[in-house]
């Protein structure tokens, strides 16, 4: 029985699965098996899985006819075996070590999650110019329901039962759905311990399915409908910070200019202090926002890929 199981839900992933699967089979630590759910793709997807799976019996191709990725990674998660999962979407890349951090930190039994640093890039990953940080201790309801420091599925595992006590992603959202998911495991009392090292390679998209900040808004309000259940509502602060996020997303998914300035301008009306701090990021949107028409197309990308 293999350590870690790998789940990569993959919808129309022939340019960058490759990278992906490259990046699993460098790892240090290699007791590892990949199941990755093919959704529906029409591109050839499953033909570069098929290919990798026939020289590394660890990768193993499954097919979920387009039902979406909460469906894809649930029932890879259900198709596996390891004692923990760990998820990777088929557009991002592991640092080499990040099995080995994870495992180092699961030694402890009190353990139940584990995420780490998440560097954004572009085009390949040495072009990264901006890195999440970790806080301090482990992940808090308050956290989630500010700037989720998580950010991305890619850069979560959890030990198999906890996955199962809290139950799967839910296949009716689309958006946001890790975060109610992720409500639920730490409302549930799992202990989701950070890393302080960059163990994903985050792969900045203006067309993903993160653009759509309506849409986002909409699961995020699900998300806190979750939350309401544990006693847990965001504060002003939490929703100024989560503004922000907002705020700096449309500015590097050319939106609008007057969005990344709304958001922003409603952010301070909640919280000042909130928006503002730490004062490089907060002071930097809020300017950022209101220079936004004069600004580059590349260089608001680079600024507030995070």
């Amino acid at each position: 029985m293999p350590r870690f199981s790998v789940v990569i839900p993959c919808h129309q992933a022939a340019g960058t699965i490759p990278d992906t699967l490259a990046a699993l089979q460098a790892q240090s630590l290699s007791d590892w098996e990949a199941v990755c759910i093919d959704d529906g793709s029409r591109d050839d997807t499953a033909r570069i899985v098929t290919d990798f799976a026939r020289t590394d019996t660890r990768i193993r191709l499954l097919r979920n006819p387009g039902r979406g990725p909460s469906a894809a990674r649930n029932a890879g998660v259900a198709a596996t075996l390891g004692a923990v999962i760990a998820f990777c979407d088929a557009d991002d890349i592991w640092s080499t070590d990040k099995l080995r951090h994870l495992a180092e930190t699961f030694a402890d039994p009190a353990v139940d999650g584990v995420f780490g640093r998440v560097a954004f890039f572009d085009r390949v990953i040495g072009d990264a110019r901006s890195r999440s940080s970790v806080p301090q201790g482990p992940l808090t309801l308050s956290m989630l329901l500010g700037e989720n420091p998580v950010c991305t599925m890619s850069n979560i595992a959890v030990r198999r039962g906890v996955f199962m006590q809290a139950g799967g992603l839910r296949q009716d959202m689309v958006h946001n759905e890790d975060l109610e998911w992720l409500i639920r495991l730490v409302g549930q009392g799992a202990r989701i311990q950070p890393v302080d090292a960059v163990l994903v390679h985050y792969r900045a998209s203006p067309t993903g399915l993160s653009a759509d900040l309506s849409a986002m808004a909409r699961g995020r309000a699900e998300a806190l409908r979750t939350a309401a259940r544990f006693g847990a509502r965001p504060d002003a602060r939490a929703e100024a910070v989560h503004l922000r996020y907002l705020a700096r997303r449309a500015l590097r998914l050319d939106q609008p200019p007057g969005t990344a300035l709304r958001l922003a301008a409603q952010g301070l009306a909640r919280s000042p202090k909130g928006f503002l701090r730490p004062f490089r990021r907060g002071a930097g949107t809020a300017l950022a926002c209101a220079l936004a028409p004069a600004l580059p197309t590349a260089l608001r990308r680079s600024l507030f890929s995070r």
